[in-house]
């Protein structure tokens, strides 16, 4: 059974672990003192034997911390970035500690003064590397016997739904999870139905006979919405087998994939939609990082600014500034600022519709202004003033708001923050003529996983991938 090898695999973990740690910290001792890259005084140096006798300490707290930091936990689809944070966050906390000993217990054990400071960064360095690799390679095997059929985790499915086919649809795409689903149990779907080779095998009442055999690891729970009535009964059942059950909600539709969750006096309410920006310190930080960025923008752009403006001026008449209005924060509206790329229309003209390929409305400078985003240019003030952000959504026009508000669901979900000179959605390809639901998947993504990081990884993309848009007109 999975649940049997898990606990064998964790012990071996352990194993490895120790060995690691001790091995780091031989590696540290060597670096500083036998090594000769490194220049050290000879007085006060106490002798290898005595660091290993400390050795004795460290093992059994580093151990704790790794399992504090749930580094023994099954994580078959946890991803590379969140087990080296949590490597990382063990090792700082025991280099905390053993900094905070040395500084309050030396009084009392005056060795603990001519203990290697520096030794003991190198350790931390060390052995944050060669975790990390060792994980690196326990995984990959891991994947590679689960793709051959070894390792593999036995699951039932109870209830056939939206969530049971995206469940499943996931699996097949990584054999490396190694799942293994035996079928699924639904009172509304005929028996011998399939999915992608997973078949219904009976009813929910059938949990009675199958749970008693003991050859299942987990059950998920992917009830339809409108059998959760059921739930209680099955949980009951369930737990009385005493395998893992897990439940996976049929409204990820409604509720997003991180749902913000509240306790109220010990009764748990799902916020349907997590906005970081609505949190005064994140809203206020990203507004100050717009002020200064925006102003230090405007500096460093001036010369282009200018050099686009005479152009702009000196090829057709009109104004400098072409001024639209914008739907933004709260579903106000604002005028958003553009270098005028068009020959001067009427408002009927203005509003027949997105520029088209080789639009006749759009003046030879304002092509290249369009193709190279330098039209764009004007909206750090915008920011400035804060109609806009640096990073966010970007706005439309109030007619297509209220024509995509109808069509496009959670379309509105847009506007809960400031729209943005560029976004998620541009840095992945969905500029211009491109597909408006798939606009709205990456701001939504924005809104709910919202970090400065984010806002700052956005930039950075948005130079590194240039401002030509060729789908822009």
């Amino acid at each position: 059974m999975i649940r049997d090898n898990q606990q064998h695999f964790n012990r071996l973990h352990v194993v490895i672990d120790a060995f690691v740690i001790a091995l780091s910290y031989i590696l540290a001792w060597w670096l500083k003192f036998a090594s000769g890259f490194l220049e050290f005084e000879v007085y006060g140096v106490l002798p290898f034997s005595t660091y290993i006798k400390f050795l004795v300490l460290f093992l059994p707290l580093y151990l704790f911390l790794y399992y504090a930091f749930n580094l023994y936990t099954p994580k078959r689809v946890q991803g590379r970035r969140l087990e080296l944070s949590n490597i990382i966050m063990a090792n700082i906390t025991g280099l905390l500690i053993f900094y905070a000993a040395l500084f309050n217990l030396q009084s009392y054990f005056p060795m603990l003064k001519d203990f290697s400071r520096e030794m003991f960064f190198y350790f931390f360095v060390i052995n944050i590397l060669l975790e990390e690799i060792i994980r690196l390679v326990i995984r990959a095997f891991l994947r590679s016997i689960r793709k051959k059929g070894f390792n593999q985790k036995h699951v039932l499915l109870v209830g056939y739904s939206k969530a049971a086919e995206q469940y499943i649809d996931r699996i097949a795409q990584n054999p490396q999870w190694g799942y293994n689903v035996h079928g699924i149990l639904d009172d509304n779907i005929a028996e011998g139905t399939a999915y992608r080779g997973i078949s219904v095998i009976g009813r929910t009442e059938n949990l009675d006979v199958i749970l008693p055999e003991n050859k299942l690891d987990e059950i998920a729970i992917t009830l339809g919405i409108g059998e959760y009535f059921k739930l209680a009964h099955i949980v009951a059942e369930c737990e009385k087998s005493g395998v893992h059950t897990k439940f996976i909600p049929d409204y990820g539709n409604i509720i997003p994939t991180r749902p913000y969750t509240e306790d109220l006096l010990g009764l748990p309410v799902i916020n349907i939609r997590y906005v970081p920006l609505t949190n005064t310190f994140y809203a206020l930080t990203k507004r100050m990082t717009d002020v200064i960025g925006s102003l230090l923008c405007i500096i460093l752009f001036s010369p282009v600014m200018l050099l686009s403006a005479v152009l702009v001026k000196t090829t057709s008449k009109g104004p400098l500034i072409f001024k639209q209005e914008r739907v933004g924060l709260h579903n106000r509206p604002f005028k958003m600022y553009k270098f005028r790329t068009m020959y001067v229309q009427t408002e009927e003209e203005e509003q027949k519709g997105w520029t088209k390929k080789n639009d006749p409305r759009v003046t030879k400078i304002g092509g290249f202004l369009r193709k190279t985003s330098l039209d764009e240019f004007p909206q750090l003030f915008n920011v400035l003033k804060g109609d806009m952000s640096l990073v966010g959504p970007r706005p439309e026009r109030p007619q297509f708001v209220e024509k995509f508000r109808e069509e496009i669901p959670r379309y509105m979900i847009k506007h809960q923050v400031r729209p943005g000179m560029t976004g998620w959605a541009q840095v992945n390809g969905y500029r211009g003529d491109t597909s408006i639901r798939k606009r709205i998947d990456c701001d939504l993504y924005y809104i709910e996983n919202w970090t400065l990081g984010l806002d700052f990884k956005i930039l950075f993309l948005t130079v590194i991938r240039g401002f030509i848009n060729k789908n822009a007109y």
